[in-house]
């Protein structure tokens, strides 16, 4: 498991395969800081955009990573290569589309 003083380094890959956010974090950083970091440097060219933090969710080892803990408490390691970088994936998931795909599968049974 990470220590709170070690260094480790990350990149995120978004839906179309594209990496963003490569760089060197603390283990002591939130998840919650790491999305709002996405946030403010989600490339503006791209068709689906997050509006906040609550519209992304961080995925690593088959896992939904939570805001209120650190890499750390997640248990983000490098593994077995020295030097390796950690690819997050990165699923943008507002809650408003949540609630109108709800709605639109319970119309269509409805119908």
């Amino acid at each position: 498991m990470a220590e709170g003083g070690e260094q480790i380094e990350l990149k995120f890959r978004i839906y179309d395969g594209t990496d963003i956010g490569h760089g060197t974090y603390a283990s002591s950083i939130t998840i919650g800081t790491l999305k709002q970091r996405l946030v403010t440097e989600w490339p503006q060219d791209k068709t689906v955009l997050p509006k906040s933090v609550n519209d992304l969710k961080l995925i690593h080892a088959g896992k939904i990573l939570e805001n209120n803990r650190t890499l750390a408490d997640s248990r983000i390691t490098y593994g077995d290569l020295p030097g390796g970088v950690i690819t997050m994936h990165v699923v943008v998931q507002p809650p408003a589309a949540k609630k109108k795909m709800g709605l639109f599968n319970f119309t269509s049974l409805m119908s």
